[in-house]
């Protein structure tokens, strides 16, 4: 069996993926940091500017990305004066422009967020995934992420009329047309577009590191073993980790040497042969 390659690259995203071939990624998965967020740590942007700071990444991101591959990207709005700034709409609306396909948004449910009140709002207990795409056809496994169909099919489904059971076939593929009565008994079903996760409560070593779960899930579903897993900003390196154990070859680039000493070392503790693949590029 093939071995896989994990690839921690020190540098600055907007030059560290020109090093990078066309069309070799099958997926990326990545948490720029938020506007005017990280500011000890990745000196922060401001909401006004943020379009302009990461339309040159997202365009080299385009160019790695296969045909076939998908882009998520995990960011959220920043409350500026009372209100939220439209960073992230004018992100998508650029990037559209760019040449991506905005195919899908995810909702990340934060299952343990902690209390909280402002005076004009609550606190926040989800997060956007964005799905990007080149093309409309691209490489999804669907059956990988099924959930259990739960205990509602025997008390809703089984109880549908015959005219509910006779539905016709949906003419735009959506497989909302499909005959109900099709996934009565079934012990699968494909889930909806809101994750329910815990976020990692405690990381001494990043301050928003990614549950496990979150890029497990997306690596599922849009890769298979021996594709290849990009995480642009990787920080504490949790993408290439996950890849690593589900046999995905992976690449992560980070900016500030502290993460990326920090994710080779512990890449080398798990699999030393396969980490001396690692690249500096400050």
């Amino acid at each position: 069996m093939p071995e896989v390659v994990a690839r921690p690259i020190l540098g600055d995203s907007r030059e560290a993926l020109k090093t990078l071939p066309d069309n070799s990624i099958d997926l990326i998965i990545t948490s720029p940091p938020y506007a005017d967020q990280r500011k000890n740590t990745y000196g922060g942007i401001h909401p006004d500017n943020y379009v302009e700071w990461f339309l040159p990444i997202s365009a080299e991101l385009l160019r790695v990305l296969k045909p076939t591959g998908t882009f998520i990207l995990n960011i959220k709005e920043r409350v500026l004066k009372g209100e939220r700034h439209t960073y992230v709409i004018e992100l998508i609306l650029a990037m559209r422009k760019q040449g991506w396909l905005w195919t899908e948004e995810f909702c990340w449910h934060k299952k343990n967020s902690y209390p909280g009140k402002w005076p004009n709002r609550f606190r926040d207990s989800w997060e956007r995934l964005l799905q990007f795409n080149k093309q409309r056809q691209f490489n999804m496994y669907q059956e990988a992420v099924m959930v259990p169909v739960g205990d509602w099919s025997k008390k809703r489904l089984q109880n549908l009329s015959t005219t509910d059971q006779r539905r016709d076939e949906s003419r735009v593929g959506s497989g909302f047309g499909k005959r109900v009565a099709n996934w009565v008994g079934r012990e699968l079903v494909y889930p909806t577009n809101v994750l329910h996760m815990a976020t990692v409560t405690k990381n001494k070593n990043h301050s928003a590191a990614f549950p496990e779960s979150l890029p497990e899930w997306f690596i599922k579903l849009f890769t298979k073993e021996g594709d290849w897993v990009l995480d642009p900003f990787m920080g504490s390196g949790t993408t290439l980790r996950v890849a690593y154990r589900m046999r995905r070859n992976s690449i992560g680039i980070d900016i500030m040497d502290d993460y990326y000493q920090m994710v080779k070392e512990t890449l080398e503790n798990e699999r030393p042969a396969q980490w001396m693949n690692s690249v500096s590029m400050a």
